[in-house]
């Protein structure tokens, strides 16, 4: 494991255990789908943020898992411009959406996964064919709400 994931890794066991879970349930998951994503962490006042991204930019995510001391959420950049028959993604913002997850289960559901697939979709650029992505931790804020309600 590089010292990045070591990192990471630490950041998510502040949050409960329950939390946790979900989380790194939901972050494996997504790296199998998306295996040539880079993962762009920042660890923020209100949350630990996760960001599967084209290269090393906030501009380039499409997906983010942000772990909360009370759940996790998956928020979809282009949020707005996606097919959302069943009105799974919340929020008003122009450029986001999200879905609180219950549990990483979640992202087997056909709405879910097909809101996943289509973020994938609308990548620009796109994600390479092939190739592995790298996990880079961006920023650590100094100060932080606490992690654990």
């Amino acid at each position: 494991m590089a010292a990045a994931d070591d990192q990471l890794e630490t950041f998510i066991a502040r949050f409960t255990p329950e939390v946790a879970a979900v989380a790194r349930t939901v972050l494996k998951k997504l790296a199998r789908r998306l295996p040539a994503a880079n993962r762009i962490v920042y660890d923020n006042y209100n949350a630990l943020a996760i960001g599967f991204c084209v290269g090393e930019k906030q501009a380039g995510v499409i997906l983010s898992v942000a772990l909360y001391p009370r759940w996790t959420s998956l928020f979809f950049f282009g949020g707005p411009h996606l097919p959302d028959p069943e009105k799974r993604l919340k929020g008003s913002g122009s450029k986001v959406r999200h879905i609180v997850l219950k549990s990483a289960a979640d992202l087997d559901e056909p709405a879910v996964s097909a809101l996943i697939d289509a973020a994938i979709a609308r990548a620009d650029p796109p994600l390479p064919k092939s190739g592995k992505g790298v996990t880079i931790i961006k920023s650590i804020s100094a100060n932080q709400r606490p992690r654990r309600p």
